[in-house]
């Protein structure tokens, strides 16, 4: 029997089936279910194949299921049958050539491979009390207004950014002030300060002379270990700082409060290893002095322009729905007082034509209207730099009554784009425009916004770039001039309709918090079309999804995820002599609403929280939600690389049944990381997380609260995010085994705080004895109103402390019988894997009056076990392999058995084998005709020799013979044809000589 190559290939294919036979019972189930059910999808021409793969693979899984029921001992014989369900030939033929095309449908309906955060640890000792690093989140003790339990009323709600990462270094507001320090050299420093307190040997001793760890944080604080950390006090700044914006180069910094706007520049990072710690004053300006003050609109979003020059584009959106755009340059202090471009969206939304003035009234002050409610802005939102078509000049602004607003494109005067943004959208709008341009069914509003587009795109092809040096590691950028055409103010699109959004009553779900944009992917198909070189781009640019993806979030804690299906492009005004013939856009643009999660109870939403967004740093497609209270992770991978594969397939047959099996099958992963203890306690709020991903690190997220960091160290991912693969899980490699965990992480837990608080009842009498009242506070008591209501204040003080003090003295109690129960736990662990160690060592098996055999030579028997068995289980593959390939024969066909037939008859001609065969006398011509062709070659071998001898007497002679002469020309010719023969048949010979032992190796 001839081998096939591709045996080997199948049986090791039909072995991982066998042995994931149990997983695959109901994915096989599923598939031929939804096979039958999409026969119509799939079309008439196509329903008899889905059917036949329908039955087929049912016929496979009941053969699977079979094989896991229990069988009688009688019946073993059936047993062993059923147990080897692929060896019927006919399923496992059709079975390999239907894995194709089934592979995409099982893809849809097996897990996704996708492995969400895994905690490695919680708080590190360098940054837990007593250590440095924990001064940088502590409050200040000087400043009595900031301490975390201080009346705060005035303070309105709004989003709490208070932690800004630039690689290892970490700016922290605390109060008035800004702590600025590099993770790594407090580390480091803390680690050797703490192995030279402990003699470079960190072992536990119970001897009085141990050395205590707050012995060692002292000494190392008088010996200047608290290097690494600096205070940065900004000039002018009268409230308490909100929010901390890092520029896209690191560079600048944002300091936000509840109304005005400081930039920083970020000092060298020299200042942190010197020993001074006195505090640092950066060059810093005001933004706006008189447009962002105390007395005007809050300020609700402060977003970097990510196509801004050398990234020193500001964006600011207060909360009366005004964008104003700054354009900021060290060297021209008026960059810094007076916006580039400032946009009212409220005019903007009543706007007609182009040659409106859309700018705000800064002196004027506005008087009530229905827009100052219903277009409150709560956040804005940009898209990376990085993303396709018009996403990274698109502004989203979200409303805090629901609605959604686009401003494409707000561009500064002076941008500096990618190179591969203008010739793709050079692309797309040419392409747009040679579309509808003689389509009537087209409307005209259509064709004027695509002459527009042209226009503005015309003017950017007619500018010549200025080339500058980008920061230091970034190659040159181009700079290009804000085109004039069609105009510098685009139009407001919205408020978007989100369709198959949630339906609720409650008014914290329909109203919004945050927002965050996820950009369309780059199309670099379309881009390189007909060319031959690559496009060299980064792995996030060009895979995703190429729909824009919209994140909202309410108070209650719902997340949106709404994907923007029609693509949001630039759009204008008509101008003036066209604005009454165009008339108002016809119908308002949508966001489709694709999922939608609570990432928060009933019991934890509270009236002052102010949930904001994360984003990550393994992969754009996964964010953070922070509450005051909790973290939460969620990612939208399991769906998005699916949906794009589905959106760009060629097939549209079965496409919307597709889909809509994707909708309603696997959502976005959501996963809370972290609880507060104090869930209750709204004065201590969250600061927004914040991710961070570097060797000396790892991969951690960092929050706060008014008194302490909040650390995650996650598992740092071997690559990143990569798309869905082709194959389903079921039929790729075996997962990496890894060893088994037995270490659960648990946050270190820290008392309340309000343990070490002071009471503020010193402070009330002292305030009395300053007061009107002072002249009571040294006479003795008297029942009097006045004596009553003091009572009634000092009561009020000590009620307040005594309840916080009660609520964090329970605290510590539950603590302690939670604490009970870990420890149980841990103990239960310990004595699992100590019976797992003595089964290894087998000790678990000594009877009593027997000597325990040693270790080693425990861990040796058991090492030659297991290579016996390993070598017993490739014996058995083997012995599986070979019957496999018995059971998935066939019979031959009559040309193949001639063929084999007459192959032995050559051999037994040639080398006398005793094979009897029916084709013994076309052997035998064979040989005679070889023997024939041998006498011959000597016969000629012969005549030549004896012709040649008289030739040469011949020559030597010095008269002519009178033989016969024959001419020499005539004689060599024939000599030479007859050569040529005999190295024809030689070669001839050869080569039949070759095929037979081949032949007869093969056989």
């Amino acid at each position: 029997m001839l081998q096939n190559p591709d045996d080997d290939e199948k049986v090791s294919q039909e072995m991982h089936l066998i042995s994931r036979r149990d997983a695959l019972v109901v994915g096989l189930h599923t598939a031929s279910a939804v096979i039958w059910t999409s026969g119509k999808e799939l079309g008439l021409a196509n329903a008899g194949v889905a059917w036949g793969a329908a039955f087929l693979l049912t016929k496979i899984a009941a053969q699977l299921l079979n094989s896991l029921q229990p069988q009688p001992a009688r019946q073993k014989r059936d047993t062993v049958q059923a147990r080897e369900p692929l060896r019927d030939p006919q399923i496992t033929g059709v079975l390999h050539a239907l894995l194709p095309t089934l592979t995409p449908l099982f893809a849809s309906f097996l897990p996704f491979p996708f492995e969400m955060p895994k905690i490695k640890s919680y708080t590190p000792a360098w940054l837990s009390s007593p250590s440095p690093g924990h001064q940088l989140f502590a409050p200040n003790p000087d400043d009595t207004q900031n301490t975390p339990y201080a009346p705060r009323a005035g303070l309105a709600a709004g989003p709490r950014r208070t932690i800004a990462i630039r690689g290892t270094q970490v700016f922290i507001a605390v109060g008035k002030e800004i702590r600025w320090a590099d993770l790594v050299y407090l580390k480091e420093k803390w680690q050797e300060k703490a192995a030279q307190g402990r003699g470079g040997v960190r072992i536990k001793r119970e001897s009085s002379d141990e050395v205590d760890d707050d012995d060692i944080i002292k000494a190392s604080v008088e010996n200047g270990c608290a290097e690494g950390f600096r205070t940065i006090k900004p000039p002018a700044i009268a409230s308490e700082i909100q929010q901390l914006i890092i520029s896209p180069y690191a560079n600048y910094i944002a300091v936000l409060t509840a109304n005005t706007v400081r930039i920083i520049l970020i000092p060298d990072p020299t200042h942190l290893t010197v020993t001074s710690s006195d505090a640092i004053k950066p060059k810093s300006w005001s933004l706006g002095p008189i447009i962002h003050a105390n007395d005007r609109s809050p300020i609700a979003s402060a977003l970097w322009h990510p196509l801004g020059v050398n990234g020193s584009t500001l964006v600011t959106v207060t909360a009366d729905a005004v964008v104003r755009v700054w354009e900021l340059v060290q060297k021209d202090r008026w960059s810094f007082d007076s916006p580039a471009l400032t946009i009212d969206l409220r005019k903007l939304a009543d706007g007609i034509s182009l040659d409106q003035n859309f700018s705000a009234d800064e002196a004027e002050k506005k008087a009530f209207s229905p827009d100052s409610f219903e277009m409150e802005v709560a956040a804005a939102s940009l898209a990376a730099r990085g993303s396709g078509g018009w996403s990274s000049m698109t502004l989203w602004v979200a409303m805090k009554g629901g609605d959604v607003y686009a401003l494409c494109p707000l561009l500064p005067s002076q941008w500096a784009p990618p190179p591969t943004l203008i010739p793709s959208l050079s692309i797309s709008i040419v392409g747009n425009l040679a579309a509808i341009e003689d389509d009537p069914n087209v409307s005209e509003q259509a064709k004027l916004l695509a002459q527009q587009q042209l226009d503005w795109m015309s003017d950017l092809d007619n500018q010549e770039p200025r080339v500058i040096d980008g920061p230091a590691g970034e190659p040159p950028t181009e700079i290009y001039t804000r085109p004039s055409r069609p105009g510098v103010v685009p139009r407001l699109q919205g408020p978007f309709i989100l369709d198959l959004g949630p339906e609720s009553e409650d008014e914290r779900d329909l109203s919004l918090t945050d927002i965050y944009v996820i950009g369309e992917k780059l199309d670099t198909d379309e881009l390189m079309f007909g060319e031959d070189e690559e496009l060299e781009m980064e792995d996030a640019e060009g895979e995703g999804l190429s729909l824009s993806v919209i994140c909202l979030l309410s108070p209650s804690g719902r997340a949106q995820i709404c994907l923007d299906i029609n693509g949001t492009q630039a759009q204008w005004l008509p101008p003036r002599n066209k604005s009454k013939t165009m008339g108002p856009m016809v119908g308002s643009p949508t966001l489709l609403t694709f999922s939608t999660l609570d990432t928060l109870d009933a019991l934890e939403v509270t009236e002052t929280a102010w949930p904001v967004f994360s984003p990550d740093v393994t992969s754009r497609y996964s964010f953070y939600t922070t509450h005051s209270s909790s973290i939460t992770y969620i990612s939208l991978a399991p769906w998005v690389f699916r949906l794009e594969s589905e959106l760009q397939g060629d097939s549209e047959a079965g496409s919307e049944f597709r889909i809509n099996v994707l909708v309603n099958g696997q959502v976005s992963t959501r996963e809370r990381l972290y609880n507060s203890l104090t869930q209750g306690d709204a004065q201590l709020p969250l600061s927004a997380a914040v991710l961070t991903r570097d060797p000396d690190l790892g991969y951690f997220l960092l929050s706060a609260t008014p008194f302490e960091p909040i650390v995650l160290t996650f598992e740092s991912p071997e690559d990143d995010f990569v798309p869905f693969p082709s194959t389903p899980p079921s039929f790729s490699q075996d997962a990496e085994v890894r060893p088994l965990e037995f270490f659960e992480p648990r946050p270190v837990y820290q008392p309340s705080h309000v343990f070490d608080e002071s009471s503020a009842l010193p402070g009330f009498i002292e305030r009395l004895r300053t007061s009107r009242f002072k002249t009571i506070m040294n006479q003795e008591i008297r029942l009097s109103p006045l004596t009553l209501q003091l009572f009634t204040e000092a009561h009020q003080v000590l009620s307040d402390e005594t309840h916080k003090l009660g609520v964090a003295a329970s605290e510590v109690f539950l603590r302690c019988v939670k604490l009970q129960d870990e420890l149980r736990q841990q103990i239960t662990k310990a004595n699992e894997v100590k019976a797992r160690v003595e089964a290894i060592t087998n000790e678990d098996q000594v009877e009593d009056g027997e000597e325990p055999e040693s270790s080693n030579a425990a861990v040796e028997r058991r090492l030659r076990n297991a290579k016996e068995k390993g070598e017993a289980l490739g014996r058995r593959l083997e012995k599986m392999r070979k019957t496999i390939n018995k059971a998935t024969n066939r019979e031959l066909s009559k040309k193949e058995e001639d063929w084999v037939k007459e192959v032995k008859a050559l051999d037994a001609g040639i080398y006398g084998s005793a094979h009897t065969t029916d084709g013994a006398n076309r052997a035998k011509q064979w040989m005679d005709r070889y023997q024939r062709v041998t006498e011959l070659k000597d016969e000629l071998e012969e005549q030549a020799q004896a012709l040649e001898a008289p030739a040469n007497e011949e020559d030597h002679a010095s008269s002519p013979r009178n033989d016969l002469r024959i001419p020499s020309e005539l004689r060599r010719a024939k000599i030479s044809q007859v050569r040529s023969l005999l190295e024809r048949e030689t070669a001839l010979v050869e080569a039949v000589k070759s095929r037979l032992e081949r032949l007869s190796v093969a056989v």
